[in-house]
């Protein structure tokens, strides 16, 4: 039996679960892709800045920028403003962070959501699939294996599909928070050293 073939068996509700199975792929690997970008991106604009910090030519900073993206240039900038005080300029670059990794985890909210609901929508296929051995079983007035047998399997398909899309959409999901996490603490400790520096030279 082939892939075509045991979806066809799976029913109707195969096709929404498709739907959510394209998604957790498209999903991932544009965020993989984004998040390598993200980590290239950060570090050639965290290494440029710390460059001109040395030189002590903070003009070129807003050259540095122009072209930055701004999920990144934004909590550059909170560095570089002028604050208040110590406790202002913190909240600041805090709220920057904050956005910073609110953009990371974007539509990430998907593959939860998949992962959650696909086991219920392979349910409903299995309710329907009873259900429809039920109807089997009146119209054939018996019971019996080869009354029912079709139903059956297309029950336990969407069940088996359902379940097979939750797992991926949960590992995938599990797999991305980590590398949010790992990119966004790689980021904020690059912000802090940068910020650490050029206090120094404000200091001198």
């Amino acid at each position: 039996m082939n892939f075509i073939e045991t979806f066809r068996q799976g029913g109707f509700i195969m096709y929404p679960l498709l739907i959510f199975s394209v998604a957790v792929w498209i999903v991932t690997i544009h965020k993989i892709l984004y998040l390598m970008k993200f980590k290239k991106d950060s570090k050639h604009y965290l290494d440029e800045a710390s460059k001109i910090i040395l030189s002590k030519e903070l003009q070129k900073m807003e050259w540095l920028y122009k072209n930055c993206p701004e999920v990144i240039a934004k909590a550059h900038y909170a560095v570089f403003e002028d604050a208040i005080s110590k406790d202002d300029y913190e909240a600041r670059l805090q709220r920057r962070l904050s956005e910073t990794n609110h953009d990371l985890k974007k539509n990430l909210w998907i593959l939860g959501t998949i992962g959650s609901s696909a086991p219920f929508v392979g349910l409903f296929g299995t309710v329907l699939g009873i259900m429809g051995s039920f109807k089997a079983i009146g119209t054939a007035g018996k019971a019996g294996f080869t009354v029912v047998a079709g139903t059956i399997s297309e029950a336990l398909i969407a069940t088996a599909a359902g379940i097979i899309v939750a797992v991926f959409a949960v590992v995938f999901y599990n797999y991305l928070q980590i590398k949010i996490s790992e990119a966004a603490a790689e980021f904020r400790n690059g912000i802090g050293d940068m910020a650490d520096q050029f206090k120094t030279l404000k200091i001198k």
